[in-house]
C-alpha cells in the first residue's frame, strides 16, 4: 500500500509542474498528504481495528422472521 500512495504523491507533483498556482499548490498540498500516508506507522495511514478478544454476540435471537 505503501508503494501505492508514493505513485500517487509522485503523479500530483508532476502534475503540479504545469499547473496554474492555485491547482499547484493543492496538488502539493494533496502528494505532502499521500507521501504522510505512504509511511507505515504514520498518523495519517489507516490502521485495523485490534482483533476482538471476545466473540461478538448475537444481534437478533428468534426465527429471523419480520
Amino acid at each position: 500500500m505503501e508503494e501505492f500512495y508514493r505513485g500517487f504523491a509522485q503523479r500530483a507533483r508532476d502534475l503540479a509542474e504545469y499547473a496554474d498556482p492555485f491547482t499547484k499548490r493543492r496538488l502539493l498540498d494533496l502528494a505532502q498528504r499521500y507521501d504522510l500516508k505512504s509511511k507505515p506507522g504514520a498518523p495519517g495511514a489507516r490502521t485495523l481495528p485490534p482483533p476482538r478478544a471476545t466473540p461478538p454476540t448475537v444481534l437478533f435471537s428468534g426465527s429471523g422472521e419480520a
